[in-house]
């Protein structure tokens, strides 16, 4: 029952975390792995379940909150985002199936700290203002925002990170409304991994549902304190380097 309380505490967290900057999933895990026991490929499949349920109650609130009203030019803008992740993504869950998580995690240490770097210089380009007169360019968005998604469909962990760098700092999002876009994108995808890996049997249902619980709550929470709170954009950028801080510690010490 503690190792049960602690998962769905851990979700919780996670799930707020995930919806104001990323990388929500170091946390649980290490839970599914460390505390329960789960083999990698049945935490990375189960890990899933929570994501995309707390991915749809996030996106829910801001829309209720009228997040998903933009320009026509960014609407087109967003959804083809949207298509180009969700597109790499099935690329990267093929991948997770047939490659070792081992040799990808040791590179997803040093990216961690390259990511670090990027989010602490000249802070003030995290939290500009919303450009909707800008327009990001296909030879830029294809390639980019499609690795996005074959990271993401590999190993969920840090993806949020990575594709809110790429939604503020080269798309020019304001870094709310790229935390809407990035909802919408690993709602679609995570939920083309889910099914795949049932269909591959697993996932551990009971504990998968169980910490979906927690991170829908702390999704659904969090999204709407987001949404509304007019200095949300400071503290998700000081959740960013703290979660990246953090997730450094663990990969390395």
């Amino acid at each position: 029952m503690v190792a049960y309380l602690i998962a769905l505490l851990g979700a919780t967290l996670a799930g707020a975390i995930n919806t104001l900057a990323g990388n929500g999933s170091a946390i649980t895990l290490t839970i599914l792995m460390e505390v329960l026991g789960l083999p990698a490929d049945v935490a990375n499949a189960t890990n899933r379940v929570g994501i995309v349920t707390q991915g749809a109650a996030g996106t829910w609130a801001f829309y209720r909150a009228g997040r998903l009203r933009v320009t026509a030019g960014r609407q087109r803008e967003m959804w083809l985002i949207v298509v180009l992740t969700s597109l790499g993504a099935i690329l990267g869950i093929w991948l997770s199936l047939i490659v070792d998580n081992a040799t990808f995690r040791t590179i997803f240490r040093y990216l961690l700290v390259v990511m670090l770097a990027v989010v602490l210089v000249n802070p003030k380009r995290w939290l500009v203002a919303t450009h909707p007169e800008a327009s990001l360019s296909l030879w830029v968005a294809v390639p980019a925002f499609f690795a996005m998604g074959v990271y993401g469909g590999f190993i969920q962990m840090g993806m949020g990170i990575f594709f809110l760098a790429l939604m503020v700092l080269v798309a020019k999002y304001e870094i709310i409304q790229a935390n809407v876009v990035k909802g919408i994108v690993v709602t679609i995808y995570t939920g083309i991994a889910v099914a795949i890996f049932a269909w591959r049997g697993i996932i551990d249902w009971p504990m998968g549902l169980l910490m979906a619980v927690g991170q829908t709550v702390g999704g659904y929470l969090t999204a709407r304190y987001a949404a509304n709170h007019p200095r949300a954009g400071v503290w998700a950028y000081r959740l960013l380097v703290i979660v990246i801080l953090g997730a450094i510690a663990k990969a390395f010490l």
